[in-house]
């Protein structure tokens, strides 16, 4: 009798064992497929915010034409508009230098011209240079164009419609975003195809520079006092 007691404990136990055991397998795996369904979604929204590629303005490389401006009738650059007056620069003319000096200088027709191989850029009133400055311009993939352009508009805090970046006294040249603006100027640094100047030089040219004037760019041609300005 004992024995038999003894066997249907042993049993019970035996049964009670192996049902915990089901019970515990049973319950691990809906613990792992719940697991795996929370876990999917972060997957997923992990892949899409790879996918996703980050904007910057810079990426923007189509050029947007600007509205048509109308500019001041001016009259003909004569055939001879000659140099009267270089502006003595005794300090070294580096990145981020300029030079301004108007006093005593008569009114007349503003030129400004621009020297890419000299990285320099002339202001000169009735023949008369009253600026001058170190410039950055146009890179390899957008350079600065050369010939003579009349400012078609001005801006006093324009900001890029390409870049979306700020051209403070910006003096547009072309429709494709060509322009003289304030810029920090620094040794090695380029633009789109914009002319740089220092902050104070292009508030100044700005005050002085009318809708029709014209930007002479060049490559390499400097004048002297007696040049014609063509």
């Amino acid at each position: 009798m004992v024995e038999k007691i003894a066997y249907r404990v042993s049993a019970s136990i035996l049964l009670l064992t192996a049902l915990a055991i089901v019970a515990m397998l049973v319950m691990g795996l809906t613990r792992a497929d719940a697991g795996s369904s929370s876990a999917q979604p972060t997957a997923a929204v992990a892949d899409k915010a790879e996918a996703e590629p980050v904007m910057q303005d810079i990426a923007v490389t189509e050029p947007v034409e600007a509205e048509p401006v109308e500019i001041a009738e001016k009259l003909p650059l004569s055939d001879k508009f000659v140099v009267k007056r270089i502006l003595q620069i005794d300090e070294p003319f580096v990145h981020g230098y300029y030079k301004w000096d108007d006093e005593g200088v008569p009114e007349g027709e503003l030129v400004v011209t621009v020297d890419l191989k000299a990285e320099s850029i002339s202001v000169f009133r009735a023949g008369y240079e009253i600026g001058a400055a170190v410039i950055t311009f146009g890179d390899s993939e957008k350079p600065t164009p050369t010939g003579v352009f009349p400012i078609t508009q001005k801006s006093k805090d324009h900001v890029s419609n390409i870049y979306g970046s700020p051209m403070p006294y910006m003096l547009r040249l072309t429709n494709d975003g060509v322009a003289i603006h304030a810029s920090d100027v620094k040794w090695g640094w380029g633009t789109r195809g914009c002319i740089g100047v220092p902050m104070e030089f292009a508030r100044r040219l700005f005050e002085q520079a009318t809708l029709g004037d014209r930007v002479i760019v060049t490559n390499g041609k400097m004048l002297g006092v007696g040049d014609a300005i063509l």
